[in-house]
């Protein structure tokens, strides 16, 4: 198992140096090296590297790895390997809010604050809506968040309908579709709390997580406290679902393509499978970035876009070999 965990984090370095030598404006090797190692030095290549380049790949990096956290725990807690990290209404939620801000023409530097409240209001009232007792019943949550992603979802609808006339509608679009584009060091910053908070809790829900794999009454036989790993799971994913939104708005597939990706390469042990997801995710997503940055330079094409092209066609072939 060792060199499945070494193969994965020289995957991860070597998709992050690819991220910071890839982009529309040509470096060399050289270029990038030397603005590593001398990030005061004055030249357009430190410029290019530590204040464009370098923030995303960190960004997507973490984008990546909270999306695939959130997807392995979701799965495992809710025993369905379709679940995905926006089931929890976060990205609907945020989406209508952001789409009712920019219509309302709520300045863009707030924006992003209101997608994050939003968003774990939603998540809030979908657990709600899935409580039984003191726990969370599995089917509730599934029907809750579908069913409140489909409300909000008319929402965005009626909102970029309205828009048309304001020509507000592309900045929605835009959102949805999900970029990086714009993202900096203070975006990492301001969310690194909500991130690094929703790390913890997902840790801590990690060692019953095997147990609520094989069902609830068979968890509560070893000794597991149910109602709090549920509670536990939720609060953390929808915490790192909804800085995800922040920083790179809607970005699909990679919470619900990378877990099985990390079932098949290190098996389902919760404690091998959740830190190869975060390294999976995290690879994925940089890789996805720095083709978004260059393929069409130099403009970029949304990340959601080349994740749905690629990843649509990698889940039906995963899930129909049995994945």
């Amino acid at each position: 198992m060792t060199w499945r965990f070494a193969m994965l984090i020289a995957a991860l370095a070597a998709a992050a140096a690819a991220s910071v030598l890839i982009g529309g404006s040509a470096l060399t090797p050289h270029d990038v090296v030397g603005a590593l190692l001398h990030p005061k030095a004055a030249s357009v290549a430190n410029t290019i590297v530590w204040q464009l380049r370098m923030p995303r790949v960190c960004i997507a990096a973490v984008v990546g790895a909270s999306l695939a956290l959130c997807g392995a725990l979701l799965q495992g807690m809710l025993r369905n390997p379709l679940v995905d990290p926006y089931l929890t209404g976060v990205s609907a939620g945020s989406a209508a809010a952001i789409a009712i801000a920019v219509l309302a023409g709520v300045s863009a530097a707030l924006t992003p604050a209101i997608g994050f409240v939003a968003g774990l209001a939603a998540a809030l009232l979908v657990a709600t809506l899935a409580r039984r007792g003191t726990g969370i019943d599995a089917n509730r949550l599934i029907l809750a968040g579908v069913s409140l992603s489909t409300l909000f979802a008319a929402i965005v609808t009626l909102a970029i309908v309205r828009a048309q006339s304001n020509d507000y509608a592309s900045a929605i679009v835009a959102w949805l579709a999900g970029s990086m584009a714009g993202r900096g060091w203070h975006d990492l910053a301001a969310t690194a709390p909500y991130v690094a908070g929703g790390l913890l809790l997902a840790l801590f829900a990690v060692a019953p997580l095997n147990a609520l794999r094989v069902g609830d009454l068979r968890a509560r036989s070893v000794g597991v406290d149910v109602d709090r790993a549920q509670w536990t799971i939720l609060a953390g994913s929808s915490l790192l679902a909804a800085s995800s939104v922040v920083l790179a708005g809607m970005v699909g597939f990679i919470g619900l393509i990378v877990p099985h990706l990390g079932r098949r390469f290190v098996g389902s042990d919760a404690k091998m499978l959740v830190p190869a997801c975060i390294f999976i995710g995290a690879t994925l997503c940089m890789l996805a970035d720095a083709v978004c940055r260059s393929v069409v330079a130099p403009a970029e094409l949304p990340i959601g876009v080349l994740l749905a092209f690629i990843g649509v066609p990698a889940f039906l072939y995963l899930y129909l070999r049995g994945a």
